[in-house]
């Protein structure tokens, strides 16, 4: 148990042994820096419980702490905050606990608990992966390494938007203008060949809608008439009968696109446990749907398409068939979590990373399969994120205008590379350490710029501050890092596993210490809020509280052998939580910077 759980739990005996009340929650925060104490409980909330004098409760409950807990050492009261002072005794015992742990802060899977099944990327295999899909990516992974961390044995998935009029207007572009040019005869990536006829095809189709608005055509008329979305339009529905020259070109160009994504993914280190395919999950949400009308879920229109009625939970009517039998989204979505669960029937969450311009549509999603009778869609979480923007504006794919997610990986190794150039500080590295190096930095800015925010948040993305090397960003937490390395290196020979007892603790060591003793109960609420940005911020505020030390504390010139001893055991341990920190962020974290 950690110090705030037994604080917590004699909090609690304290208030049912002096007023005769039960606390459900027990609130705790950092003690402000001109106080004395270690942490704070926040008597307030109390109130709502036990009646009285704020001060006057702060007061008997710290010296019910003080009699009965044997690491609490003194207490203070301000207003209605109380301020609780530790032994440091406590954070020595504490860190010959932990120390020489790789894996502290972790917990290992628990036999018996259901699995969680995390789903993000999920493209569409008419382009590239962009910056958005990046957020996105980036969101899942970590999200998944978070929960994997909490004890939660966890499924990496996506579901592949592989069908659908977005997929059948690459291939028709290319059909029309590609004179049969392949990823090999013109040395283009195949995600980005197939998007480059993506975009072709959004301006053929301008140009027909010009034509006939000039013709005479009202606009909405000359949008829903023009010749080239029809015939977009007729091969979708080919590709649904199985037309062999339709569904041949079909495989052909998304085996393109998979190649380009697997790249990727790679360069971003990430990786998936099973893939869904739309072009399979759409049938048996179409099967569920014919089930589901039966049952009377579901109606039917006079033009015969199928709906759901959710007026009465204060939303509309969904779409869930058209009148042409076609599947929507909506469709895909009903069969995709079915199966899944079919696949994984030992799944007991299922984590859906979108956007959140799709939050209405997981609302419906998981009212439909309640509806369904599904007992395991109480358990389906939807992780909505905001958008993110460039300083010039908001991407869109079908005009061009995205950033590129290949480009950008490029980019902030090119910007890590410029930089370091810039500071001096590789002398001595071969030009291929030099590489890896600048892909590392390059990578480590870009995933914690944009998981340091919450997720709920919108970012706007600029990728030369990502960079700095002050402040907090990656570099910065990446550069101390290798500073503690190099401190090791310097002490190479002193025994680290030497239990150390009997030093006064430092006050830059206390506070260290004290933020070290957090980071397991941080995995847990990341894990609990599904927040990324919690670790992230959490593996700062311990860098920043290092970087005190370092500047206040001499670490390797102590003139005590058991403080210069205790000293660097407590550097490589600040190194071991940030790299494992930073790993649960997909962050790799360099030795030498």
């Amino acid at each position: 148990m950690n110090l705030q759980d037994t604080l917590a739990q004699h909090v609690k005996e304290a208030v049912k042994n002096i007023y005769g009340q039960e606390l459900e929650t027990v609130e705790f925060q950092a003690t402000r820096k001109e106080f004395a104490g270690d942490i704070t409980v926040v008597v307030f909330p109390m109130l709502r419980v036990v009646k009285g004098n704020p001060v006057q409760i702060g007061e008997a409950i710290g010296e019910h702490l003080v009699k009965h807990v044997e690491t609490v050492k003194g207490y203070n009261v301000v207003k209605g905050f109380l301020n609780v002072e530790i032994d440091p005794q406590f954070y020595l015992d504490f860190f010959n606990g932990m120390k020489g742990q790789t894996n502290y802060g972790f917990v290992p899977v628990q036999e018996g608990e259901k699995s969680m099944m995390v789903e993000y990327s999920s493209p569409n295999t008419n382009k590239p992966l962009h910056l958005g899909h990046i957020r996105n990516i980036l969101l899942g992974y970590s999200v998944s390494e978070i929960l994997k961390a909490s004890g939660k044995k966890v499924y990496k998935t996506q579901i592949i938007n592989d069908r659908g009029i977005h997929i059948c207007k690459s291939m028709l572009a290319w059909k029309r203008f590609g004179n049969g040019e392949t990823p090999e005869s013109s040395d283009i990536k195949g995600d980005k060949l197939v998007g480059n006829y993506y975009v072709k095809f959004d301006q053929e189709y301008k140009k027909e809608i010009t034509e006939l608005m000039a013709a005479g055509k009202t606009e909405e008329e000359a949008k829903a008439e023009a010749p080239i979305l029809l015939e977009a339009q007729e091969m979708l529905r080919k590709w649904e009968a199985g037309d062999p020259e339709v569904v041949t070109l079909w495989k052909t160009m998304n085996g393109w696109v998979y190649k380009g994504f697997d790249v990727t993914y790679e360069n971003l280190g990430v990786n998936f446990d099973c893939l869904y395919y739309e072009s399979d999950t759409y049938l048996l949400g179409k099967e569920v749907v014919a089930i589901g009308l039966e049952k009377g879920v579901f109606f039917k229109k006079e033009d015969g398409s199928v709906w759901c009625n959710l007026t009465d939970e204060g939303l509309d009517e969904k779409l869930v068939l058209r009148a042409d039998g076609t599947a929507v989204y909506m469709t895909q979505d009903i069969g995709t979590a079915i199966q899944r669960i079919k696949d994984y029937p030992d799944v007991g969450g299922l984590v859906y990373t979108v956007g959140n311009e799709q939050d209405y549509h997981f609302k419906v999603l998981f009212l439909i399969l309640q509806k369904l009778g599904y007992d395991w869609a109480q358990h389906l979480y939807h992780l909505s994120y905001g958008m993110v923007d460039l300083p010039s504006g908001k991407m869109k794919s079908r005009e061009g205008t995205v950033v590129d997610a290949d480009d950008l990986i490029q980019e902030m190794a090119d910007t890590a590379e410029e930089i370091s150039e810039e500071l001096g500080k590789l002398d001595g590295y071969s030009e291929g350490e030099k590489k890896d190096l600048y892909q590392t930095i390059g990578l480590g800015a870009l995933k914690y710029y944009i998981l340091k925010v919450d997720p709920k948040k919108r970012i706007l993305f600029d990728p030369k501050e990502s960079i700095d090397f002050q402040g907090n960003t990656g570099p910065f937490i990446q550069y101390t890092y290798a500073r503690i390395q190099s401190i090791l290196r310097k002490a190479d020979g002193l025994d680290l596993t030497a239990e150390i007892t009997d030093i006064e603790l430092h006050e830059k060591e206390q506070e260290l210490l004290k933020q070290m003793q957090l980071f397991p109960e941080v995995i847990q609420q990341a894990a609990e809020n599904l927040s990324p940005a919690l670790i992230a911020n959490y593996v700062y505020d311990l860098v920043k509280e290092f970087n005190s030390f370092y500047q206040n504390v001499s670490i390797l010139g102590a003139d005590d052998a058991n403080e210069k001893i205790f000293r660097v055991q407590l550097a490589h341990s600040v190194g071991q939580i940030i790299k494992n920190g930073f790993s649960l962020l997909g962050i790799q974290v360099p030795d030498r910077m």
